[in-house]
């Protein structure tokens, strides 16, 4: 097999010398001390130190999360991240994102493949309740083809202070189109206006070509970057005109590692990380859009590829979503066995940020059992372990645990609990908080903001939930979720008695007036 013209993993990254002139005289500690005061001004909690610095100065993070940015754009008004010498988080957005030097936007295609008809009517997976099956891919994963891999265009610049803003590089008319077709619910519509997220298979008969041939840089590369664009899209327009499209790469990835052999231990760890990263993404949209059982089984794929790889964080990861998804499933006992075995898998990885959202996990399963101490206790260690700061070792899919996802999932233990004032306010803390910080994660505020308009329906405020119901609605031609209008319908219900008042009375017309589900 010829070489892969991949460059080598093994180059240096390149320096940022941007930032190390911004430091100037200062020490790499001093300077440390310095990011810390910034962002003790703003709120913020870093655990920065002189490794941090010396790290970002030879290239080796190249973006910073965003508790980092705000403190970094805080420390210098009026620049922006490329300004800093960082590149766009479009580039970097994904689980051990690869340095600059691997080519990640250039990937070359492998041999192309003769095309199938799509199916996307055909269910993805069965349904596997059983967390601990063998690891083995199901049969619809082995369906080879080609490995293609399509990402945004990022145009930084240095005036342009979108330029790190992985939501601000599509054009105003891809935008619309999108908006456009994930109202619409076609999926067809949204198949065309996302274009391809990559890593798209053509026939079975290709299955027994792959087999034996080795796996690359190029493929791997395709794997991680097929994640990465679905996590970018699933923050912008929610899960609903995604879930058929993201099965086509996965079952891609599945394919790959039951017919390839890699040519290094390296690429192989990266290969099952990459695969089992893209299964909880997969599932992730499956559980966003209300298919439970598929969810569970993409979960399920998922902690089988990371005990076969011994890969502690990807099984940590796979627990923590199973916890959520069981929650959610009526199943709180379950949720809560499943946090705490997340707990004992992120025991030893350093990240304080995922153990405290593993606590929120636990803490839902015991606001979901009716046990307000367990609730509170798991809360209290979500807050502490949080308050300790992000670090090196935090999973670059965390990028969206920040104080308003804290503040929206305590919102939801409250609701659960039954103290339906105290859960509003949580969640228009978390509302106001992501609408300020993270403005890119337009389907969180939607949530969050859903969560605030049950809350206060429930607590006695129809006047205030109306309002809230119709921001929630305004939202709803840029994301498509089907928690998200699930929770409009229980309001719009809860509201009903009230549909005299002039806001409750506007927000039950609009409301039903969306086009439902077929």
């Amino acid at each position: 097999m010829a070489s892969s013209p991949m460059t080598s993993s093994t180059q240096s990254p390149r320096p940022n010398l941007a930032f190390r002139q911004l430091r100037g005289q200062r020490s790499p500690g001093e300077f440390a001390a310095a990011v810390r005061r910034a962002a003790r001004e703003i709120g913020e909690r870093v655990s920065c130190d002189a490794r941090y610095i010396g790290r970002v100065e030879a290239g080796e993070i190249r973006c910073p999360n965003y508790a980092y940015e705000r403190v970094f754009l805080h420390m210098f008004p009026g620049r922006t991240l490329t300004d800093l010498g960082f590149a766009p988080r479009a580039q970097v957005r994904g689980r051990a994102a690869r340095t600059e030097s691997e080519g990640l936007t250039d990937l070359p295609r492998l041999p192309r493949l003769p095309d199938l008809p799509d199916q996307p009517d055909q269910p993805d997976l069965p349904d596997q309740p059983d967390l601990t099956f063998q690891p083995q891919p199901p049969a619809h994963f082995l369906i080879p083809s080609q490995t293609t891999i399509h990402l945004y265009e990022s145009h930084p610049s240095g005036s342009d202070p979108r330029a790190c803003d992985p939501y601000a590089i599509q054009t105003h008319e891809e935008s619309d189109v999108q908006r456009r077709a994930f109202m619409t619910g076609s999926t067809a519509a949204v198949a065309a206006a996302l274009g391809p997220i990559g890593l798209t298979l053509g026939g079975p008969a290709e299955a027994a070509a792959l087999r034996g041939r080795r796996v690359g840089e190029a493929e791997v590369g395709a794997v991680e970057a097929a994640v990465r664009k679905i996590r970018l899209l699933d923050d912008r327009h929610g899960a609903d005109g995604l879930y058929r499209r993201a099965a086509a790469p996965l079952r891609t990835a599945y394919t790959l590692l039951d017919a390839g052999t890699t040519t290094r231990r390296a690429t192989s760890e990266r290969l099952h990380a990459g695969a089992g990263e893209l299964a909880i993404s997969v599932g992730w949209l499956a559980h966003d859009s209300g298919r439970f059982d598929d969810a569970r089984s993409h979960y399920a794929e998922a902690l089988a590829t990371a005990r076969v790889s011994g890969d502690a964080a990807l099984e940590a990861h796979a627990f923590c979503n199973t916890a959520f998804l069981a929650r959610d499933a009526g199943r709180p006992r379950e949720a809560v066995r499943a946090a705490q075995a997340a707990t004992r898998a992120a025991r030893h990885l350093g990240s304080h940020r995922l153990l405290s959202l593993i606590a929120l996990r636990e803490a839902g399963g015991w606001a979901g059992l009716g046990d307000r101490s367990g609730c509170e206790q798991s809360l209290t260690r979500a807050h502490l372990l949080f308050d300790r700061g992000t670090c090196e070792s935090d999973p670059e899919w965390m990028t969206f645990y920040g104080p308003a996802e804290l503040a929206g999932l305590e919102a939801q233990c409250w609701s659960a609990l039954g103290e339906w004032a105290r859960a509003a306010g949580h969640a228009r803390h978390a509302a106001a908080t992501a609408t300020c910080q993270t403005p890119q994660f337009t389907r969180n505020i939607a949530l969050y903001t859903a969560e605030l308009a049950d809350d206060l329906a429930r607590a006695g405020c129809p006047d205030e939930a109306a309002t809230a119901g119709l921001r929630v609605l305004s939202f709803l031609d840029e994301v498509q979720s089907s928690r998200i209008q699930s929770m409009l319908a229980t309001t719009a219900r809860v509201l009903l008695p009230h549909r005299r008042a002039t806001e409750v009375s506007g927000f039950l017309e609009r409301h039903a007036a969306l086009p439902r589900a077929v």
